[in-house]
């Protein structure tokens, strides 16, 4: 909290900002506006005086009024007047700004505009021809312009520090339309990492603060559910750990009570080896699989003869589907099939495939292991003679205990592991895995799509299609 104090708010922020670039912008008006008060002052005060010059030349006695009255007045006067005869004297108080070239400019009927200097004053200078041929010039003191550019300067610093309040007001209410929602998303947020879950952000303000509501939104979701999956998944382990112990421990006990006695005692050996073993198996699965999410899961990359890999599996399956009384058969090309990948772990792939497939068998039934060739990759395939799989059983196939779950007590299930490893393991080998929920065999079809190497894709053909002989 503290170090967020010190960053400072995204309100006040936003405010200092906005307020920052009204400033500058106010600075940079003010400035440039500064410059062209002064030329627009001297422009009015030309345009005035050319307009009076133009009076004065239209009618002549007003102008001879104003000569004579400024030639009885002594000293300097606001507006001072000259005249310019056609025969190029000039009289009057301002004959002084009248230079060669200025009467000549007025006797050729073409107006004058300047800037000189007249009884040590600066002036404007604006002259306009006579109907006589002749000029009328009239003087003002640069001090007009001086005094109107005051004037002008002066009305506007109020709108200037109008605009620079309106920006940080605006900037003010920005910052707070952009900051509650966000606030509100951050405060969800912290929310969410303290575990509670169920939370909703309003999705308002601008396009990416929605966004980020609806992202906040929708990780509420994913954990919720990752959370509940998780659960369910403890529940499941804690379900398939304790039917062995439980099992375990009755015999144990009855073993040290002495309540099995004799030729029982075989027996209840037998039924403990065989709870160990399953739980040994089902903590073995639990390690497999924490070894596929780990980031330095090794693989061990060669060329792999699948054709043979395939001939080995097939004889230690073979002897296991026996016993209960299952038809194994294997499906393989009469070459051999090489692709590049670690053949350890394609045979654990298939045994797990395998392993699953023959749990749901039942005696009478068949088994089948088919390698294919795929374009430059392979197909291997592992089919049952099983109750098979609904399509909403494949859309979680590969979900951690979903299938182990939903068809507990209702047909043979292991720890819910065993597709999850299947799944996670091709992924490593840069393969992908399909189901289909019906095989010829009359049971789920488990299709392993491998490229020629890790990192290639193979060819769509086959890819998540039924088997066809």
């Amino acid at each position: 909290m503290n170090a967020a104090r010190r960053r400072g708010s995204l309100a006040g922020s936003i405010v200092l900002l906005t307020t920052a670039v009204a400033a500058l912008a106010v600075v940079v008006t003010g400035l440039f506006a500064w410059r062209m008060i002064r030329t627009n002052a001297e422009a009015q005060e030309r345009d005035q005086l050319s307009r009076q010059a133009e009076v004065l030349a239209r009618t002549p006695q007003l102008a001879s009024w104003m000569l004579d009255r400024q030639q009885r007045i002594a000293g300097p006067q606001d507006i001072q007047l000259a005249l310019v005869r056609p025969t190029g004297d000039v009289t009057g108080p301002a004959a002084a700004v009248v230079d060669t070239a200025r009467r000549k400019a007025l006797l050729s009927s073409r107006d004058v505009s300047a800037t000189s200097r007249l009884d040590g004053r600066q002036v404007l200078v604006e002259g306009v021809p006579t109907p006589t041929s002749g000029g009328l010039v009239l003087t003002e003191p640069m001090s007009a312009v001086d005094e109107a550019t005051d004037r002008m300067r002066g009305a506007l610093v109020l709108p200037l520090v109008l605009g620079l309040g309106g920006a940080a007001l605006a900037g003010a209410l920005l910052g707070r339309r952009l900051a509650r929602p966000l606030t509100t998303a951050a405060r969800t947020a912290h929310r969410l990492s303290g575990g509670e879950r169920g939370l909703t952000v309003p999705t308002e303000g601008p396009t990416e603060v929605a966004e980020l509501a609806t992202a906040l939104n929708t990780l509420d979701s994913a954990l919720a559910h990752s959370e509940n999956r998780q659960r369910d998944f403890l529940l499941s382990v804690s379900h398939e750990i304790r039917t062995p112990l439980t099992t375990a421990r009755g015999y144990a006990e009855a073993l040290a009570d002495e309540v099995v006695t004799g030729d029982e005692v075989p027996e209840a050996g037998r039924i403990l080896r065989s709870e160990i073993e399953r739980l040994e198996r089902f903590v073995g699965d639990l390690l497999a699989l924490a070894r596929l999410e780990a980031d330095d899961f090794r693989l061990d990359i060669t060329e792999v003869d699948l054709t043979a890999l395939t001939a080995e599996a097939a004889a230690a399956w073979s002897a296991r589907c026996a016993p209960h009384r299952v038809h194994f058969r294997v499906e393989r090309p009469e070459r051999p099939l090489t692709v590049t990948t670690d053949g350890f772990r394609i045979r654990q792939l298939i045994d797990g495939l395998a392993e699953n497939a023959l749990r749901v068998t039942p005696a009478g039934q068949s088994l089948v292991l088919a390698l294919r060739a795929d374009g430059t990759g392979a197909l291997l395939e592992i089919r049952d003679g099983g109750p098979g799989l609904t399509e909403d059983d494949i859309k979680v196939a590969f979900e951690r205990g979903t299938l182990s779950n939903r068809y507990r007590g209702v047909r043979p299930v292991g720890g819910g592991l065993g597709l999850a490893i299947a799944h996670r393991l091709t992924t490593r080998l840069g393969a992908t895995i399909t189901a289909q929920g019906k095989a010829p065999e009359g049971g789920a079809c488990f299709t392993v799509h491998l490229p020629p190497r890790p990192g290639t894709t193979t060819p769509d053909s086959g890819s998540g299609g039924p088997y066809t002989p």
